[in-house]
């Protein structure tokens, strides 16, 4: 069972390796939650399989409201119409002259100088990271709630903390507290 009030407040990215269970059940199991968005972030797929899970995904999304958000494969994007895009910094820099078409952008940042940056080229939100301890930057110390703050203070954009961010309402709502407008989520939502 699900907490809505909780979700409305997650982006959910996915990691079909993390999954306990076949992975578009797991998306359904997501989605039925209704998080804020879904952020199809399979990084390792070359596009072309990418490109045929997207399609499922997205339908999946739509049966529950849940705005799919490709992740890396513009491409990809335009090709299943999906007007929501998440961007590594580095390759929004190369093509953010060309996102016309999408009407929500996304990246990741990791400094206040990215964020200022990351606004100055349109973005719609941006996810600042890591907060806390997490299994995927492994060895790599958390920035921080502090971390967190400063960047809410230095950009006017929508900001979603990540980084071993818990599925608990105490630990979202410090990262609240901090000025973001919601938390990402990747492990504990592919293996809930």
């Amino acid at each position: 069972m699900c907490d809505i009030n909780l979700f409305r407040n997650i982006i959910a990215f996915t990691n079909r390796n993390l999954s306990k269970r076949p992975y578009l059940e797991q998306i359904e199991k997501i989605c039925s939650c209704h998080p804020k968005a879904l952020v199809l972030r399979e990084k390792d797929l070359p596009e072309k399989e990418y490109c045929m899970l997207a399609e499922s995904v997205i339908k999946i999304c739509k049966q529950y409201k849940v705005n799919c958000i490709i992740h890396n494969y513009i491409d990809t994007a335009l090709k299943m119409n999906c007007n929501s895009i998440h961007l590594p910094l580095h390759i929004l820099e190369k093509y953010h002259m060309y996102l016309k078409e999408f009407e929500t952008i996304g990246t990741s940042v990791h400094s206040i100088q990215e964020a200022q940056k990351a606004e100055k080229m349109g973005v719609s939100y941006i996810v600042a990271g890591h907060i806390y301890n997490t299994d995927c930057k492994k060895g790599i110390p958390p920035r921080g709630l502090l971390f967190l703050e400063q960047i809410c203070k230095n950009t006017t954009l929508p900001v979603y903390g990540i980084g071993g961010i818990q599925l608990n309402k105490i630990q979202i709502e410090q990262v609240i507290r901090c000025g973001a407008k919601g938390v990402c989520i990747m492990s504990e939502i592919m293996k809930m």
